[in-house]
């Protein structure tokens, strides 16, 4: 029998009428939207509207209840407002259009003119499956796609329990100054992931969005594929080939708000503006300069519901990692508030409606494959988010352990690392609740941002532009180097139950992202990922992904993250830290100057091997220790030489 969160966690009793509350309020909107049956019948909004072939005929639908006439203009009229080309009203807010097959062809780009009470205009399908921009006038249109149907090869990449995730962008993706490709990504980039050991292929900005400098994260399309990547097609054989890899592919959902443009987008879609979205100013996120949708309303429901739908059975996903969960579950939005304590999840700060529509879309993608990933990006910790269901939880797989990435910087921002607490470590990479399960990472993306540094950077700084050959002789590119691997191993050795790390940063991939704009005079040299670098063997950057490799084939080999970590030692004055994972004891050294010779702490009985070494010369380390030496206990204990900033990896052998 599951037990609810309130009976695991005593913190949350207090909270328990609220918590049974918001689950019977989930199961009563899941209720008014498929009845008695699974939600996965019920939601097909995506096979309805967008322009198709029904019978022999072009079928166009539309929901614009304040329209007063719509249009279907493109190059198969000449663009022109026809009545051979009008839709009717075809009840419940809903505008419809049927076109014989022979007069719109694949290619033909249209858009729909929607008429309202005093004003009218140009604007794309709410269900777009494909838009493609001019590239001379910049204007984005729909456009008919029916090619060939792609034939898949492999199947569904199947369970992940402990998902070692390479989070990844194609357009940046490239080596030279440019918009990456899928095709280039799965030719050149797909083999590196596979030969690192990643298991999961996070793929972020997929959705369409008109502004390529905002990550993807202003989507004005949700069901179309961004065209500046390539083809549907393309980015199917991405997927069907990442597949017969092994690895899984889950995609960064975003349906935390959208775009506010009115051409492209939603926002006032028939002249109102609150169809998707709040009305007043709880319509707009003050922060994001974006729209927030009405997550209350039936139709909306259906239609992000839909969207996880569509994505999953048209590509073939694994999963999603949710983006702006904190946007969404909270009027404020989370900007300037302070997540001190347990009322924050249940008063009326929360957006119900949010909380209502995450856990039906678990729900839902479960229900079309039981398999599925989904993780939650929220910084507030709200308590049940990565619960299941049926204990009083949100129904997420994971949550992204935010935090960690959050203190690395400010421990190396802050302070000496002759200064970091070992307990303090400790304490901030184990922090994680024991009913749900955490993705963790030292950086992703975000940290990667202009304006922020990565690790390799705020360690190294200006000398990565003068002393990463491997002639050089530079303490401060030494310290960098080193504790980019000791930080690395021990964020990916204490996740919850699975690990993330963004493209190039396993080799310490130099600067900033910065997305081609104005400001930088639209500029790709720093949208990009440089994995000659890497390749270069007279540079350092190739043995920090060795290091990364062969980190990543030891947590999935082992199994390390099937089991909670487990304390042995800490000594803060040596700067010691060594804690046990399933079969592996991991002993790291932080201190600057100083090595030890015979570190004794205690430890189960019986021999070990060394199997992962940060020191290694093949690491670009100083080759102090030897992978592969035995050690056996004596009277519950280890005895190690531990050299100064050094991370060992040992393996119970017998």
């Amino acid at each position: 029998m599951i037990k609810k969160i309130y009976e695991t966690d005593p913190w949350l009793e207090p909270f328990k009428d609220a918590i049974e509350a918001r689950h019977s309020r989930i199961l009563a909107q899941k209720k008014k939207l498929a009845g008695k049956g699974p939600l996965t019948k019920a939601v097909n909004n995506h096979l309805y509207y967008p322009l198709h072939l029904e019978d022999g005929q072009w079928v166009i639908r539309e929901w614009a209840p304040n329209a007063s006439r719509i249009y279907l203009i493109g190059d198969f009229n000449n663009w022109k407002r026809t009545d051979a080309y009008m839709l009717k009203p075809a009840g419940q807010g809903n505008w419809e259009l049927k076109v014989p097959e022979m007069f719109i062809r694949h290619g033909d780009l249209y858009k729909l003119w929607i008429e309202w009470p005093g004003g009218g205009a140009e604007r794309l399908p709410a269900y777009v499956t494909r838009v493609v921009q001019d590239t001379e006038t910049k204007v984005f249109s729909a456009q008919v796609w029916r090619p060939v149907p792609y034939e898949w090869k492999n199947g569904l990449a199947g369970k992940r329990r402990n998902p070692l995730i390479y989070e990844c962008h194609i357009g940046m993706s490239s080596n030279e100054e440019k918009v990456g490709t899928f095709n280039e990504f799965r030719e050149k980039v797909l083999p590196r992931v596979k030969r690192l050991g990643y298991d999961t292929l996070q793929i972020m900005a997929l959705q369409e969005h008109p502004y390529y400098g905002s990550f993807g994260y202003q989507v004005s399309n949700f069901f179309a594929l961004s065209s500046r990547f390539g083809t549907p097609e393309e980015f199917k054989a991405l997927v069907d080939e990442a597949h017969g890899m092994g690895i899984a592919v889950i995609m960064d959902m975003v349906q935390s708000h959208a775009v506010k443009n009115e051409a492209e987008g939603l926002s006032r879609l028939d002249g109102r503006e609150d169809l998707y979205f709040y009305g007043g100013p709880q319509g707009f996120h003050p922060a994001w300069d974006s729209r927030c949708f009405d997550y209350g309303k039936d139709e909306v429901q259906f239609f992000l519901l839909s969207n996880c739908k569509f994505w999953m059975e048209e590509y073939h996903l694994d999963g999603f990692r949710f983006d702006g969960v904190t946007s969404m579950i909270y009027w404020s939005h989370g900007l300037g508030v302070d997540f001190t304590g347990y009322d924050m999840y249940y008063n009326n700060g929360v957006d119900e409606n949010a909380v209502t529509y995450l856990a039906l879309a678990n729900m839902l993608i479960h229900e079309i494959n039981p398999d599925a990933i989904t993780i939650a990006e929220d910084v507030s910790g709200m308590a049940g988010l990565a619960a299941p269901f049926k204990a009083g939880g949100v129904g997420f797989d994971f949550r992204m352990s935010m935090g960690v990435a959050d203190h690395w910087i400010k421990w190396i921002k802050e302070r000496t690392d002759d200064q970091w607490g070992m307990g303090e470590i400790w304490y901030e990479l184990t922090n994680k609740r024991e009913d749900e399960k955490t993705i963790s990472y030292a950086e992703c993306h975000d940290q990667a941002m202009v304006g922020d540094k990565t690790i390799i950077f705020r360690l190294i700084d200006k000398e990565m532009y003068w002393s990463m050959n491997k002639g050089s002789q530079n303490l401060i590119v030494d310290r960098g180097i080193a504790l980019h691997k000791m930080i690395r191993l021990v964020t990916a050795a204490t996740a919850g139950n699975g690990y993330l790390n963004f493209m190039g940063n396993e080799f310490g991939h130099p600067e900033w992202i910065d997305f081609p704009r104005e400001g930088n005079g639209w500029s790709y040299q720093h949208a990009r990922r440089q994995w000659d670098l890497a390749d270069n063997t007279d540079l350092r950057y190739g043995c920090l992904e060795a290091f990364d490799r062969d980190m990543v084939h030891l947590i999935s080999k082992e199994r390390v993250l099937s089991e909670r970590p487990e304390n042995l030692w800490v000594d803060e004055d040596k700067k010691v830290l060594v804690f046990k994972r399933k079969n592996c004891i991991f002993a790291l050294n932080f201190n600057p100057v100083a090595s030890y010779e015979g570190f004794a702490f205690t430890a189960p009985d019986g021999e070990y091997r060394l199997i992962l070494n940060t020191d290694d010369s093949q690491y670009d380390g100083f080759g102090r220790v030897r992978t592969g030496e035995k050690h056996v206990t004596d009277n519950h204990t280890l005895y190690l030489y531990l050299p100064s900033r050094c991370a060992l990896v040992l393996k119970k052998v017998r």
